[in-house]
């Protein structure tokens, strides 16, 4: 058992979990708008994340305490080295158009994270940015970088989609940031801060019905997408409901972020079983 905690705790910690849900979402608006995956992109996206989360989260500890790393967070730092130099590669044989919007997200990645504004602040500080900043960068990852080798960015269905894909991660981030609230700074203007947890769950719940509908355009009526995007937009406001200040460890940081993967295996299911 302690085995499995330990396995768990590393599949979690070390950003695996969250970049299998980021690129759970490209790959749901890959199916849906094109119709097939492309590998060599997912995974470029699935190391990206592991690199750009770990970057993020890891990066202040390890500075401050380079000489007293525990050992679990050694290894995350290894792991996230390799996964780091297998995404050098992956980047390598993208597009050059690939390549300029990689390196927006990225900027994006490193301006969330990174001081760089007076008072030694970064855009995760700036009041009531943060959720909106995680949604952006999401939305770009997971549609503007698996559609910009195939089909024009300006369209109406992929408009729609970056809508939908900006609202749904709001949406499932906000039970992280009602989470948070016993450890975030008053100063950081997060929205629970702001508006107080049962005003910012009906956001959320508005949000997630806007999602829904937006199916109905992008899905072009088509009977399974709309079928599997109403179920994850109920299953999402289930999760909101349940959501409290005080929560099981893996409430939010597993089981809220596996809706994306739930997603993709819903639209998987459906694609096949249609031919």
């Amino acid at each position: 058992m302690n085995f499995i905690k330990k396995g768990v705790n590393f599949y979690v910690n070390s950003s695996i979990h969250v970049a299998l849900a980021v690129t759970s979402l490209a790959a749901v608006t890959r199916l849906e708008l094109v119709g097939h995956l492309r590998t060599n992109v997912l995974v470029f996206i699935f190391l990206g994340t592991i690199s750009g989360y770990n970057f993020v989260k890891y990066a202040g500890i390890a500075k401050l305490h380079h000489y007293s790393l525990t050992k679990n967070l050694r290894i995350i730092q290894i792991f996230s080295l390799i996964a780091f130099l297998a995404l050098l590669y992956f980047f390598s044989v993208q597009s050059r158009e690939f390549w300029i919007l990689t390196g927006l997200m990225g900027l994006s990645t490193l301006l969330y994270s990174i001081p760089f504004l007076p008072k030694h602040t970064n855009l995760r500080n700036l009041k009531g940015t943060k959720i909106f900043i995680i949604a952006f960068v999401w939305a770009g990852v997971c549609v503007f970088l698996p559609l910009v080798d195939i089909m024009s960015l300006f369209t109406l269905p992929v408009i729609l989609k970056w809508i939908q894909i900006f609202l749904f991660v709001i949406s499932i981030t906000i039970p992280f940031e009602i989470r948070d609230l016993k450890y975030d700074p008053d100063g950081l203007g997060t929205l629970p801060q702001l508006i107080g947890i049962k005003r910012v769950k009906t956001l959320g719940y508005i949000f997630l019905v806007v999602v829904m509908l937006l199916q109905v355009w992008i899905a072009e009526f088509q009977f399974w997408g709309m079928i599997s995007t109403i179920l994850i937009g109920l299953i999402s406001i289930w999760a909101m409901v349940k959501t409290r200040k005080d929560q099981p460890k893996y409430y939010t940081s597993f089981w809220v972020e596996a809706i994306p993967i739930l997603w993709f295996l819903l639209e998987l299911g459906a694609l096949y079983g249609k031919s």
